[in-house]
């Protein structure tokens, strides 16, 4: 075999191995990555299965019906926060509402423990990746394991956006609750989101592989002192309970 034989042979092979690396390539599934911020339930069922459970009579029951107390100087605190914000909250951009009703709320409340080890984090990145999808982006508000950076994801708060439709939140959120369960290891997580004055709480069950159920709360109006009180006090019990879990862990 001549030399020129041999290059056009080696040209050949190396034209077959180019060739069959094309047809793997072809035959890889392109992953699709979903933002939190952007996703809609249509998307969201395309890649999981997830349904709302309406059977939700007791679900909600050691939650929502929490003893905690709320104390005199707290509820004056709360009927202030009213006062200040129930003309305008409908009008409210979503900062708006961070700034002038959510922050202070959430500070009365002190989600930051350096005992435990947790605090909220504000716009912090998420990502859970499978081989079919990547939900990815940042999360209005998680309450997590961790001081200087989030470690593990335990509670989530998805805010309205001013524009949209009131349901999109729902999707947002339980993307990023079905990530928290998937990194965390975990069958169950809690949540809730706004949409202006209005509050819903959420619960998340894993069922299988991809497979979930959630059931959605009575609506919360966060205007009426009463509601706002329920609201203050079922945020009080999922810092409680998060950081027996965390001591449990530790």
């Amino acid at each position: 075999m001549t030399e020129l034989e041999k290059v056009l042979k080696e040209n050949e092979i190396l034209r077959k191995e180019i060739q069959e690396l094309k047809g793997i390539k072809k035959t890889i599934p392109e992953i699709t990555t979903y933002s939190f911020s952007q996703i809609t339930e249509d998307e969201l069922k395309s890649v999981v299965k997830i349904k709302q459970n309406f059977n939700d009579e007791t679900i909600f029951d050691e939650w929502l019906n929490n003893n905690l107390v709320v104390s005199e100087e707290t509820e004056i605190f709360l009927q202030e926060l009213i006062d200040e914000n129930r003309r305008l909250i409908l009008s409210y951009k979503e900062d708006d509402l961070k700034i002038y009703f959510l922050a202070p709320l959430f500070h009365k409340i002190k989600f930051l423990s350096y005992e435990n080890e947790i605090r909220a984090f504000y716009e912090d990145v998420l990502t859970y990746e499978t081989d079919k999808f990547i939900f990815n982006g940042k999360v209005d508000f998680m309450l997590s394991k961790g001081l200087t950076s989030s470690e593990k994801p335990y509670f989530f708060i998805q805010e309205f956006k001013k524009g949209k439709k009131p349901t999109d939140p729902e999707p947002q959120l339980l993307a990023e609750m079905i990530s928290a369960v998937e990194l965390n290891k975990s069958t169950t997580i809690r949540g809730a989101f706004i949409t202006g004055e209005n509050w819903n709480f959420v619960i998340l069950e894993k069922l299988g592989k991809d497979k979930y159920q959630y059931f959605i709360s009575k609506t919360f109006n966060s205007t009426d002192i009463e509601k706002l009180k329920g609201i203050y006090r079922n945020l009080k019990f999922v810092k409680n309970e998060i950081i027996e879990m965390v001591r449990k862990e530790n």
